[in-house]
C-alpha cells in the first residue's frame, strides 16, 4: 500500500496581520452601528423632522469617521515606528557582533525543543539564507515584508465605521415616522448579533457570550438616548 503524501498547508505571509485588520474592521463597523444609531434615535425620539434626523446622523457618521481613521492612524504609526526601530537595531548587532548573534539564535531554537547541534545547524542555515529575517521571525515575531501602515489602518477603520453607520441611518430616515425608532432597534439589533457572532468567530471565543455582550451594550447605548431625546422633545 502506497503511502499518500500531503503538501504542507500553505499559510500566506501576514496571515495573523490580516485576521487582525479584519477584526479590527468588525469593531470598527460595530462602532458605527452603535454610535450613529444611537445618535439618530435620540434625535428622532425628540422631533419627526426628516432633515434634522439626517444633518444630525450624517454628522454623526462624517465625525465617526475621521475620529476613527485618525486615531488608527496615530496608533499604527507608533507600532510601526516602533518595529523599524527594533529591526534597525537587529541589523545593526547582526553586523557588529554576528557571532553572538548566531550563538543567541541557536539558543533560542534549543528553548523550542531542538537538540544543542540541531538547532545550531539550523541556526547556520537560516543565517546564510537571512539572518535578519530569521532572527526578526524568532526573536520578535515580526517581519520586513509586514510591517504595519497607518494608512491602511486608517482608511480600513473609517470605512468599516462608515458602513456600520449608513445602516441606523437608513432605518431611521426610510420608513413612516411611527415605525423610525422601532425599525432602527431591529436592524441594530440584527447587525449586533452578526458583528457580535463575526468578532467571536475570527478571535475564537464564544460566540454566545460576544453577542450577548455587544447586544446588550447597544441596545442600552439606544435605549438610554431615546429616553434622553424622548424627555427633551416632550419639554419642548
Amino acid at each position: 500500500m502506497t503511502d499518500v503524501q500531503h503538501a504542507p498547508e500553505p499559510h500566506a505571509p501576514g496571515l495573523a496581520s490580516r485576521l487582525n485588520w479584519l477584526r479590527a474592521g468588525v469593531l470598527g463597523a460595530n462602532d458605527g452601528i452603535v454610535s450613529v444609531a444611537a445618535l439618530v434615535v435620540g434625535v428622532a425620539a425628540a422631533t419627526t423632522d426628516a432633515p434634522t434626523i439626517l444633518i444630525a446622523g450624517v454628522a454623526s457618521l462624517l465625525a465617526g469617521a475621521v475620529s476613527m481613521a485618525l486615531g488608527e492612524y496615530v496608533s499604527v504609526s507608533s507600532q510601526r515606528d516602533t518595529e523599524h526601530a527594533l529591526i534597525a537595531k537587529e541589523r545593526f548587532e547582526l553586523e557588529t557582533m554576528p557571532e553572538e548573534e548566531l550563538a543567541e539564535l541557536a539558543e533560542m531554537y534549543r528553548g523550542k525543543g531542538l537538540a544543542p547541534d540541531t538547532a545550531r545547524q539550523v541556526a547556520l542555515e537560516l543565517t546564510a539564507h537571512d539572518a535578519l529575517a530569521a532572527h526578526l521571525e524568532v526573536e520578535l515575531h515580526i517581519s520586513t515584508d509586514d510591517v504595519s501602515n497607518p494608512w491602511h489602518a486608517a482608511l480600513a477603520s473609517a470605512l468599516s465605521f462608515t458602513i456600520g453607520a449608513v445602516l441606523p441611518l437608513l432605518a431611521v430616515l426610510l420608513p413612516p415616522d411611527e415605525w423610525r425608532i422601532p425599525a432602527t432597534f431591529l436592524a441594530v439589533l440584527v447587525a449586533l448579533v452578526i458583528t457580535g457572532w463575526l468578532s467571536a468567530f475570527l478571535g475564537g471565543s464564544t460566540k454566545s457570550r460576544a453577542i450577548a455582550r455587544v447586544v446588550i451594550g447597544g441596545l442600552l447605548a439606544l435605549g438610554v438616548t431615546w429616553a434622553i431625546g424622548a424627555l427633551i422633545g416632550t419639554a419642548v
